[in-house]
This record gives C-alpha cells, structure tokens and sequence, in this order.
C-alpha cells in the first residue's frame, strides 16, 4: 500500500530519472561462442540479471547467430550455434561470426562487440587445433576470454593449466561453475569463478561500456555498491554548496530535485527493477526526501542558536555541513537498501514493501545518529565556536525531533 504523505510525482520523478540514467549508457555487446550444451544459457543466466538467455527474446542475426536483448538491460549478447556440427557446417559459422564482427566494429562504438567469451566444457579437458587456430584469428579483432564451464576441482585446473601454457592471444582463462551443482543431500559444489569474471572482464571491455556491465551483472554486488558510494560522494560535495546559504536551508526547491537525481543514478547502477509502490515505499521512509531537507531546516535553525552573534559565514558552514550530512545518510542508506534487495533478487526473495520501507528507515536514523562530517569543515566550525560539537548537536537535535 502506498503511503498517502508522499507526493507522487517524486515517485514519478525518480523512476523517469532512472530510465534518462539507463538510456544514456552505452550499450555493452558481447559475443558467446561455443558448441551447444557448454552452458552459455546457465552462464548468461547466472551472470547477468533478467534471466536473458531465459527470455525466449533473441532474433537472428545470421543462420547462425542469434542476438539475445531486453529492454532496460543495456546489454547486447550474440550468441553462436553450430560449432559443434559437420566441418562444412563450421566453416559456414566462423564465416558468420567474423562478418558480424566486422560489421559491427566499421559501424563505431555504440554497435561494435566487446568482448567475446569462448565456452569449453571443462569436463572435455581437449581444445582441437582448429579450435586454437579459431581463437587466435578471433583475439586479432577483439579480447577474448576462454570460459571453461562446469570446471570443477583438480582437472579443470589442469585443463586450465595445459591452455595458458599453450600461449594463445587471448585475455585469459577463467575456471567456472555458474551454479551450485547438487552431488547429494550432504553435499554441493557452490558456484564459483563469476565475480574473477566480471572483474576481468571490466578491465578488458572499453571504459564506456563499463557503467552498463555493471548495471546488467548480477553477481558482484558489493562491486555496484562502490560506484554507487563514488557517484554519491559528488552529489553530496554539491549539497554542501547548495546549503551554503544565509537563509538555512531556504534553497530546499533546489537540494530535492538535487537528492532526487542523486538516488536516480543510484538506482541505474544497480540495474533493479523497481516498480512504483517500492519506491513510495523507500520515499516513505524519509518523508519523500523532502523529510530529510526539513529536519535540516530544524537543526539549523536550533545549531544557530548555539553560536552567539552567529553571522553569514557561520549560518552557512551549519547549513551547507547538514546538508552534507543528510544527503550523506540519505545516499549510503538508499545504497544499502539496493544492496539488499539486489541479493534477494540473485535469491529469489524479493523483500516485500513493508520490510523495504522499514530498513529503509532504520538505515537512515542509524547514520544519522552516526553522522560524520568533513574533516576540514569540522575544522572550520571548531574555530568559529570551540565550545560547540556540530556532530554532537546534530544527533542529539536529531533524537529530540524523532
């Protein structure tokens, strides 16, 4: 149920702004190769949100190819079907791969393919020499990473071993169980090699590509969370400007439009799908974000007080300090609150609404009540009165207005 107090068209607001985020992104495109039942559709699955191989979306390219897409996701996949059948067969495929490759790099950046990833099964420990000779032409257009699927314990090591020695033009060999293989009831092989993949796949594919990887991966988290805090930490610094004025707080109409935007990227990072009632829902929590700039208001207006003959320099290092402050929490509660749900979402467990809105909640009052500050702008408050802790009368003006 949405809450009556909040103002939808913040709600609005925010999810139009997610989208402008998402759209200006450059597509990531990146190319599957491999024989029929390696396990691309269980990688692309595991790695990457939505389900893509899952969705039944993907229109041929080629005979051979078919492109895999879904609207919101800013990632291409071109995924390859064939290799595995008569050489007059294989030879047709390879012809179509390497003309789509270059195809797409004469059409520029926002159209050329990335990266490509190279699937074996790792159980099969033997790479042809046709499949060598295939991999070197490939990496002399774009980075390849060979993905060794369903790679588990010591002999997916040593086929691993036995391909880096053979010194191939490639970006590496990565060792991957995409999901967790039940052997018996007291025993499963967890999934692993995912997050050493994404990494080295970011590192590989160009740096304008890198924001829409990120949103579309599913399986580094924490990685989301970082570049989201990096984003964060330049609205804030921006807060403290717009605070910074003689009147505290008087340029609210301007600092929620700020705050606004600021949870807009937030959100385009992480790539999660929210719907509207889960934003009211987060909205809620801090009264539309608007609850956030007015509780500024009051400790302003109450830290002045403090300051004997408190002058324009002094209201604004207050002012612009608590906006910092609470756009800080805002941000890093906001973040936490995706984070959350972003592992539910890998879990199958959706949060509901109500847990949504009260973490939301309990994230904010917790950073509040822990609010830091600047080091230099503390510095410059401790000169314009010693006797007054900023840090101290915002946490305690803060549990007075609870």
């Amino acid at each position: 149920m949405v809450n009556k107090n909040i103002d939808l068209s913040l709600v609005d607001e925010l999810l139009n702004e997610t989208q402008k985020e998402i759209n200006n992104m450059q597509t990531v495109n990146i190319m599957l190769v491999g024989k029929t039942g390696v396990g691309k559709s269980t990688l692309v699955n595991n790695i990457f949100r939505e389900k893509l191989a899952s969705t039944g979306i993907g229109k041929p390219v080629t005979k051979h190819l078919r492109l895999i897409s879904k609207e919101g996701v800013p990632i291409v996949l071109y995924d390859t079907r064939g290799l595995e059948l008569s050489g007059t067969i294989q030879t047709q495929v390879r012809s179509e791969i390497f003309s789509t490759i270059k195809t797409s790099l004469e059409k520029g950046p926002e159209e050329a393919i990335h990266v490509i990833y190279y699937c074996i099964n790792a159980n099969s420990s033997r790479i042809e020499e046709t499949e060598i000779s295939f991999i070197n032409e490939l990496a002399q257009y774009l980075p390849v990473i060979i993905v060794l699927t369903q790679a588990i314990g010591q002999p997916a090591q040593a086929f691993r071993n036995y391909i880096e020695e053979l010194n191939l033009e490639i970006a590496a060999v990565m060792n991957i169980m995409a999901e967790p293989l039940v052997i018996s009831d007291e025993l499963t092989i967890p999934r692993s090699g995912l997050k050493e993949l994404i990494s080295r796949t970011i590192e590989v594919i160009p740096k304008d590509v890198t924001k829409a990887f990120n949103n579309a991966q599913q399986v580094d988290i924490e990685r989301k969370a970082k570049a989201a805090r990096r984003w964060a930490r330049r609205y804030i610094a921006s807060t403290f400007g717009v605070g910074f004025t003689p009147i505290p707080f008087s340029d609210a109409t301007v600092l929620v439009p700020m705050q606004i935007s600021m949870m807009a990227h937030i959100t385009a990072i992480f790539g999660i799908s929210m719907e509207r009632t889960n934003i009211a829902s987060i909205l809620g929590a801090v009264g539309g974000t608007g609850g956030a700039t007015y509780l500024g208001r009051y400790i302003v207006s109450n830290l002045i007080k403090f300051i004997p003959g408190a002058g324009t320099l002094a209201g604004g290092l207050i002012s612009g300090g608590t906006a910092s402050i609470l756009t800080t929490a805002l941000a890093f509660s906001y973040i936490e609150v995706l984070s959350f749900i972003a592992k539910g979402e890998v879990d199958g467990e959706y949060p509901d609404l109500k847990n949504i809105g009260e973490l939301m909640k309990k994230e904010l009052q917790s950073r509040l009540k822990n609010s830091k500050i600047a080091p230099e702008l503390q510095t410059e408050l401790d000169q314009i009165d010693k006797k007054t802790s900023f840090l101290g009368k915002v946490q305690q003006l803060f549990k007075k207005k609870k």
